[in-house]
């Protein structure tokens, strides 16, 4: 369990933005021997083989073929969690004395909870090199934002209540007026390009708090981007064991989630479609082959759930409150907001059950609505049986959240036996 927990705080503490975990993810499939298939290029698969496709550079689909492919086994979970995306030009003057950098929200996020913090820049930026337009990286891992909060002598019912405007309060303090300070030279200097170089960028502001285990007997973990980055490092590990394939494993990690995933990459968009449909046709599949195996498919949409709340149980469920280190969270919702039925869940109860892992059950209180995750999202363009899992957790959305230290194991053990499972729909029921 401690070598698991390290290896997820080190995952995200690497994973500043969406983009650097597809980058980090694409880095161990390599060093895991998968080949990269371009959407631009024609493919060419063999089986078994090992593939994976990234699509703007901050979602990625691996694929895991056994030799022969008549369905897919697939785990989703998203890269990208709430934060402060910097606008274009950010510098902003006020007061006559201070610069501040102009922000607008990414997602929603508990906006207190960022305050007071220092921290950093990440995200990618676009640069002229040798007549082309090259996108990199960046990371200004250091102390080098803040958010101030209003003393409470200034604002006496700041303890009262507090309506966050985030075109006032939540702008990132960055220098002193008079110092000529600029983001892009910053940029540069770090990419080591010149200024009028940088033709776009797209950056977000980044907790640099690390990342701990804590708790009289370590039974805690907080972190930032534990929604949802401890789904996708625990079925990443999952999928990247060794195992016998009955279907092919498809691991997902989707951005945009928290915006509602109606991007090119996310899950509303054709890409998971996109790559089913051409590996089926890279394999000599035909279309109404193709819609066989999907009918031979299932999928695990991976997104924390909420535990019960140790100071306010009262927004919880009377009876199904899950707490942290019990296990794997199934989400049901009568509304469909979330997409489990009664045969995806007893099919992966039965997945866990094997697996020895404890099964929790997450509903919203009848009269207090909850989130929405990916699953239904992507339904709309794969139709495959499903349903929606987490692991639970305290503080969602907040700058820097809290879970249950065995629980990431859990979720590693349960997707290992679900990518290795006999899973096979017959006349008679299905095979686990």
């Amino acid at each position: 369990m401690n070598d698991i927990n390290r290896g997820l705080l080190d995952f995200i503490a690497a994973s500043p933005t969406a983009f650097h975990a597809a980058d980090n993810i694409e880095k161990e499939l390599i060093a895991a021997g998968f080949e990269r298939l371009c959407e631009g290029h024609d493919w060419h698969i063999t089986l078994p083989g090992k593939y994976y496709v990234v699509r703007n550079g901050s979602s990625v689909i691996a694929l895991d073929l056994p030799e022969k492919v008549d369905g897919f086994l697939l785990t989703a979970a998203h890269a990208d969690s709430p934060s402060f995306r910097l606008r274009e030009k950010p510098e902003l003057e006020s007061a006559g004395a201070y610069t501040r950098l102009s922000v607008e929200k990414y997602g929603g996020m508990l906006c207190s909870t960022w305050m007071d913090r220092p921290l950093g820049v990440a995200g990618r930026v676009v640069v002229r090199e040798n007549g082309r337009a090259v996108t990199k990286l960046v990371w200004l891992d250091r102390d080098l934002l803040l958010i101030p909060s209003v003393a409470i002598h200034m604002d006496r019912s700041a303890n009262d209540g507090k309506a966050f405007n985030a075109n006032e309060d939540m702008l990132p303090l960055f220098a002193v007026s008079g110092e000529n300070m600029r983001l892009d030279a910053l940029l540069a200097k770090e990419l080591g390009c010149a200024e009028e170089d940088i033709l776009s960028r797209e950056l977000n502001l980044c907790l640099r708090e690390r990342g701990c285990v804590w708790g009289p007997e370590g039974e805690f973990v907080s972190a930032p981007q534990l929604d949802d980055l401890q789904c996708v490092y625990a079925c990443l590990k999952a999928f990247l064991q060794p195992k016998t394939l009955h279907k092919a494993a498809v691991f997902c990690a989707m951005d945009n989630e928290e915006v509602g995933s109606k991007t090119r990459q996310g899950a509303d968009s054709s890409f998971l479609e996109d790559v089913l449909i051409r590996v089926s046709d890279a394999l000599g599949k035909t279309r109404a082959q193709y819609r066989t195996m999907l009918a031979q498919s299932f999928m695990v949409s991976a997104d924390n759930a909420h535990a019960v709340h140790p100071n306010h149980p009262e927004y919880a469920d009377r009876v199904d409150r899950p707490v942290l280190n019990g296990g794997i969270v199934i989400k049901y919702n009568a509304n469909q907001r979330y997409i489990t039925d009664a045969v995806s869940a007893a099919v992966f109860s039965e997945v866990c059950r094997k697996a020895g892992v404890p099964v929790q059950r997450y509903t919203n209180r009848p009269d207090i609505h909850g989130g929405v995750t990916m699953g239904n999202i992507s339904l709309s363009h794969v139709s495959i049986r499903s349903l929606d899992v987490g692991l639970a957790q305290l503080a969602m959305h907040s700058a820097y959240e809290t879970a249950g230290a065995r629980d990431t194991e859990y979720l590693i053990r349960a997707a290992a036996a679900f990518f290795g499972s006999a899973y096979c729909v017959t006349p008679d029921g299905i095979e686990i």
